[in-house]
């Protein structure tokens, strides 16, 4: 995971023990995601996520990011049902920013200006490239000192260490297949798989999606579509609707 560092204060004179102010910015920034399977599809979630930003709705913003799904090929009305799931839940502002299509002095000030940094579903391996090529990969961990992840299906899978494509592949069969295995965000010490039980998918049978993760070591969290992980630091939530497992813890 990516750590957070903490400057130390210089030492106290003799004498200046007493002195000592303890203000807010003496304490470590807190890291929030939501990592969700389908997106903002139940008030449970909802509820999940308004926690986590701390503000009422009507004065939250939120930018969404749908570089994931320009390779996916076909029918894009899932895409479009993700943005109406988000438009019910009544923002102040949803702003969009592609970082494969603008250059970052675009969409740099619009994830600046955002509480919620929104990765919408689609290819990883497309995502994840392009948050390395774009620069956004190393600037995060800043952003997410005062703003909220939320991961879409391959939003939420990037913020893991890597792709495990061995085991992706076989459950998802991306298209077009990733080249190579890349490291991702590094932002949970845990696998997300999604789409639980969902026809597009090879995650209708627990104990195929168990025998395909059996070379993986590190905890894996398997949602359907009304499920999601809610994520303060190391300390990870299940908040559900529907079904979810885990496999290695």
């Amino acid at each position: 995971m990516v750590p957070w560092v903490q400057i130390p204060p210089p030492p106290l004179c003799a004498g200046e023990s007493d002195k000592i102010n303890l203000t807010p910015s003496a304490v470590l920034p807190t890291m929030k995601l939501l990592l969700t399977s389908g997106g903002i599809t139940n008030k449970s979630i909802a509820d999940a996520l308004f926690e986590l930003v701390g503000k009422r709705p009507e004065d939250t913003s939120l930018i969404f990011v749908p570089t994931a799904s320009n390779v996916e090929k076909g029918d894009k009305s899932w895409l479009i049902d993700d943005l109406i799931n988000l438009r019910k839940q009544n923002f102040k502002c949803i702003d969009i920013a592609d970082i494969s299509a603008v250059d970052e002095a675009i969409w740099r000030p619009k994830l600046e200006d955002a509480d919620i940094l929104f990765f919408e579903g689609g290819s990883t391996y497309h995502l994840m490239t392009w948050m390395n090529k774009s620069g956004l990969a190393s600037l995060l961990p800043e952003l997410l000192k005062t703003k909220v992840y939320v991961g879409l299906s391959a939003g939420s899978m990037v913020a893991s260490k890597d792709l495990a494509l061995k085991m992706t592949l076989l459950l998802y069969e991306e298209d077009p297949v990733p080249s190579k295995n890349i490291p991702c965000l590094n932002l949970v010490d845990f696998y997300f798989l999604p789409h639980l039980n969902s026809p597009h998918f090879n995650l209708r049978k627990e104990d195929f999606v168990r025998k395909t993760a059996k070379d993986i070591q590190e905890k894996i969290y398997v949602l359907d579509d009304n499920s999601a992980l809610k994520v303060v630091d190391d300390n990870v939530e299940v908040v559900s609707e529907g079904k979810w497992f885990t496999i290695n813890g």
